[in-house]
């Protein structure tokens, strides 16, 4: 056996190759859904919060935007057609309960104890949960995260409105600063 391994055998590590950019970018665009249903989100939101109005038809169409969205995820994994059933019944009968419970929130006798922002607010809550249950459905980390991070969005929606004039001073601080250092940095590499 020894004998084998000095007759030129050698052992060789496989190495992977570097990734290629076209896997790279078929990664953003396998994650753009994703992104593209948290940006609706959060600019529902900010809409809301900013204008002070209710866009109650905004959310009635981004629920089932993200129900297809996990529909398009879990797709793939699933060969038969009754787990391809499956797949589009529960994830219709998630958002369906979705809606219901968001028209129960818009209800007149309930809009009297929100506001505009609380409303907002609110239905951000729901979808967060709502996206992150559904990825517990179709066992995907992705749609999971989403709902997490939409959460952790919540207290700073909450903090961004009570907070606005304080985050524009910071931010005109930070823009002088900026300007300060670029017009220093500008200055000594022109002597």
């Amino acid at each position: 056996m020894a004998n084998e391994w000095s007759q030129g055998h050698t052992t060789t590590t496989p190495h992977a190759d570097p990734p290629s950019p076209a896997s790279h970018i078929s990664f953003w665009i396998r994650e753009l859904p994703f992104s593209l249903v948290l940006l609706l989100t959060v600019g529902g939101v900010a809409y809301t919060t900013f204008s002070k109005q209710r866009i109650f038809i905004y959310w009635e169409i981004l629920a089932p935007i993200i129900g297809l969205v996990c529909v398009w995820y879990g797709w793939p994994a699933l060969h038969a057609s009754g787990g391809k059933m499956r797949l589009i019944g529960t994830q219709i009968l998630h958002w369906i309960a979705f809606l219901l419970v968001m028209n129960m929130v818009f209800l007149a006798n309930v809009q009297k104890s929100f506001n505009a922002t609380s409303n907002g607010l609110v239905v951000f809550t729901l979808l967060a949960l709502g996206t992150f249950t559904a990825g517990v459905h179709i066992l995907s980390w992705q749609v999971c995260l989403l709902g997490v991070i939409m959460a952790f969005g919540i207290p700073a929606m909450a903090w961004v409105e009570n907070s606005a004039l304080l985050l524009l001073l910071v931010t005109a601080i930070i823009i002088g600063f900026a300007i300060v250092i670029w017009w220093h940095w500008r200055e000594r590499r022109a002597v």
